[in-house]
């Protein structure tokens, strides 16, 4: 494989935490001797805790960062736009309300209706359009033309990536022993940020990535090619927050050259058993997403794969879920 040089650097996730700090939380890191008890198999668990984070998840760092690197360089911005199942539109419509900018955020029309209620509690707008990535990015397009905003990508867009990536900084200044991070990946821009960073500060550590059923990455990253069929679809999984099967463009080859092969995936029932340890042993309401991280933690294989690994970080990426309709009630 040829040699890949990054396009988003640590210096470029340090000017981000220094940008952004001052306005989102450090969250805390949780550990639970229950958990390391049952599931340690001799290894201590560390839970960065971004569902405590500004607007429920990790995101409102690359949206925030991605918001004032677009002041940096646009002399006027007449407003954003984005197409997200949730989290990113909160955390963008939550930067640009605190910017004074216009938002609109398009999602799909099964989307929580905890997560819409939020996005336009922080003043945005909301578009909703058909469940498919397709619709997303054809029906965001249209809104960006129509109203002359500017586009800011969920994850696929180097300023999310960098900002996601303060994840990282934080969690080995807390804990620098960590041998490894579980972290979950939708189109793979924490994935990619959280990567850049901790290989950047302890390049011997490993990032695992946590994907839903059918998501099928470990085979993409082992071919070294996206095998993913098109037109691109979401898969079937009550992590919402997971479930578009490719990674985006960008990251997907910064994954493919820092992320370990093996790929830790967890299906909708061990997807719900993560969600019910962390609200029920640990005290933490947590979303699909990162309950798959949990579920992972849980699971033998990443005992199988390497049992030198004695500190491993877990992110539990956002909190943002419908307490009317918990997924083991339906």
């Amino acid at each position: 494989m040829p040699a890949y040089t990054f396009p988003v650097n640590i210096d470029d996730i340090k000017d981000a935490h220094n940008r952004i700090r001052s306005h989102v939380y450090r969250t805390p890191v949780l550990t639970s001797s229950t958990f390391d008890q049952e599931y340690g198999a001799g290894r201590k668990f560390y839970f960065k805790a971004e569902n405590m984070q500004k607007t429920g998840s990790f995101k409102a760092r690359g949206a925030l960062n991605a918001i004032l690197m677009l002041e940096r360089t646009k002399e006027h911005i007449k407003g954003v736009t984005t197409h997200s199942s949730g989290n990113h539109g909160q955390a963008l419509a939550w930067a640009a309300n605190m910017k004074g900018l216009k938002c609109n955020v398009i999602t799909p029309k099964d989307t929580p209706e905890v997560k819409i209620r939020s996005i336009t509690h922080y003043g945005a707008d909301v578009t909703l359009c058909e469940p498919t990535p397709t619709s997303r990015e054809e029906t965001c397009k249209k809104v960006a033309e129509e109203n002359n905003y500017d586009s800011v990508p969920s994850s696929d867009h180097y300023h999310i990536i960098a900002g996601q990536g303060t994840i990282a900084l934080e969690f080995l200044e807390d804990v620098p022993q960590l041998n490894a991070i579980l972290v979950s990946a939708s189109k793979g821009g924490m994935a990619s940020g959280v990567a850049i960073a901790a290989k950047a500060l302890k390049p011997d550590i490993k990032i695992f990535i946590v994907e839903p059923d059918e998501k099928e990455l470990e085979k993409c990253l082992r071919a070294a090619m996206r095998l993913w069929p098109d037109p691109p679809r979401f898969v079937d999984t009550i992590a919402d927050g997971i479930r578009i099967q490719q990674l985006g463009n960008l990251t997907w080859p910064i994954i493919l050259n820092l992320a370990e092969k093996e790929v830790l995936t967890a299906n909708n029932d061990e997807i719900i058993k993560g969600m019910k340890f962390a609200c029920e042993r640990m005290k933490v309401l947590i979303e699909g997403a990162a309950g798959a991280a949990v579920a992972a933690a849980m699971s033998s294989r990443l005992q199988q794969i390497d049992d030198s690994l004695k500190h491993v970080g877990v992110v539990l990426c956002g909190g943002n879920v419908d307490i009317d309709n918990l997924p083991w009630y339906k």
